[in-house]
């Protein structure tokens, strides 16, 4: 493995410091606490190994979400969807092995087969075509009995737009007619609004579309809990689920019983939180919307259909240049958001999270903003 350092990773709010006051780089909800989910941990709990797949609750939990299209032994539970998609990869993928990433993407999709070693072809997703995949091009990309591995972001970080169910299944089709394995990162897929144009049909869990493909996720966005490190990968094959059991226990063993307990109390109130979530989070990408038809000389977007963040564009360079703007942006106003880079795009185009700040963070952030773009 050759490990390098992620530039979203080495500039994280929680790297950069308190120089930050308008926090809109985030990609979850804001941190809760154990009083705002009304956790509770008993003082007789015992601090011991848990179960190496993770908690048969929380399994129950996860298949209960996808309606019965995957089964509690389907679900191995992480340490988050990063050390999901780390057993993933490192337990299919070798040296020179070949796969096909769609970017944008979440950075650690990008970056750990390039560590491993891979090679690796990148299908992008434009913004003029709204983000939407292009089967011809990832089909073209597949190198017939070479590709091991398609990876796809969906909902995807960091547009907040996804996929629709019939692509879902076309890029799971394309997959098994290969002879190669989907990988999908569904993180945002309990945060997906009532309209839109993907949300208009049912979209099914990963996992469901056959057995080489494998869904992970997370409750770090959805809930404002990464503190927690719970996530967890779907198959339905079993021999890969004993391979990627294999991976978890080699290199944690199990997971933490304090966040295995935090997490089945929140998954088994999953109805109660999500729904005020959404209705949230609706409103704030409406706000964000007008924000940006006020700025239509300098910004655009494509409207996110779930999640908590959009990828705006910057129509024309602002004063001094993209590398002032950042830097004006934050050192001097303390508004932070994620530049393109962090995402293997130009740095005309930046991530903004909307679901992090208060409100009323939100609303100076984007007041500053706009104020920086024109010098």
């Amino acid at each position: 493995m050759n490990y390098q350092r992620m530039a979203i990773e080495k500039e994280a709010p929680e790297e950069v410091g308190a120089v930050i006051k308008y926090n809109l780089s985030e990609s979850a909800i804001s941190d809760q606490t154990l009083e705002s989910l009304n956790i509770t941990i008993p003082r007789d709990t015992v601090l011991t190994y848990t179960e190496h797949k993770g908690s048969s609750k929380i399994r129950s939990l996860v298949a209960q979400a996808s309606n019965g299209s995957i089964s509690p032994e389907d679900v191995l539970v992480t340490a988050g969807a990063s050390t999901a998609l780390f057993v993933v990869n490192t337990a299919l993928l070798g040296p020179r092995d070949h796969v096909v990433i769609t970017r944008p993407n979440y950075a650690t999709n990008l970056e750990v087969p390039r560590a491993i070693g891979c090679r690796v072809t990148h299908v992008d997703l434009e913004f003029e075509s709204q983000y939407r995949v292009d089967l011809a091009q990832v089909g073209a990309a597949v190198r017939p009995g070479v590709t091991k591995l398609i990876s796809v972001c969906s909902p995807n970080n960091p547009t907040g737009t996804m996929h629709s169910g019939s692509e879902l299944r076309a890029l799971a089709d394309l997959a098994k007619e290969k002879g190669c394995y989907l990988v999908v990162d569904e993180t945002y897929s309990e945060l997906r609004y009532a309209s839109g144009r993907a949300g208009e049909e049912s979209i099914p869990a990963a996992a469901s579309l056959g057995s080489h493909v494998i869904g992970v996720s997370s409750m770090s966005k959805a809930y404002g809990v990464p503190g927690i490190r719970v996530g967890w990968l779907t198959t339905t094959d079993a021999r890969l689920q004993e391979a990627f059991l294999a991976a978890k226990e080699q290199i944690s063993i199990c997971g933490s019983s304090l966040d295995e307990l935090c997490a089945e109390q929140i998954l088994s109130r999953r109805g109660e939180i999500l729904p005020a979530t959404i209705a949230d989070m609706q409103k704030r990408r409406d706000r964000i919307g007008r924000w940006i038809a006020e700025e239509s000389e300098w910004l655009d977007w494509v409207e996110p259909e779930a999640g908590v963040m959009c990828f705006v564009r910057i129509k024309k360079e602002p004063v001094g240049g993209f590398a002032a703007f950042y830097k004006t942006l934050l050192e001097e106003h303390g508004v932070y958001i994620g530049r393109g880079g962090w995402f293997e795009r130009e740095d005309s185009f930046f991530r903004l999270g909307y679901g992090w700040p208060t409100w009323q963070e939100l609303e100076h952030g984007l007041v500053l903003i706009s104020k920086v773009l024109r010098g």
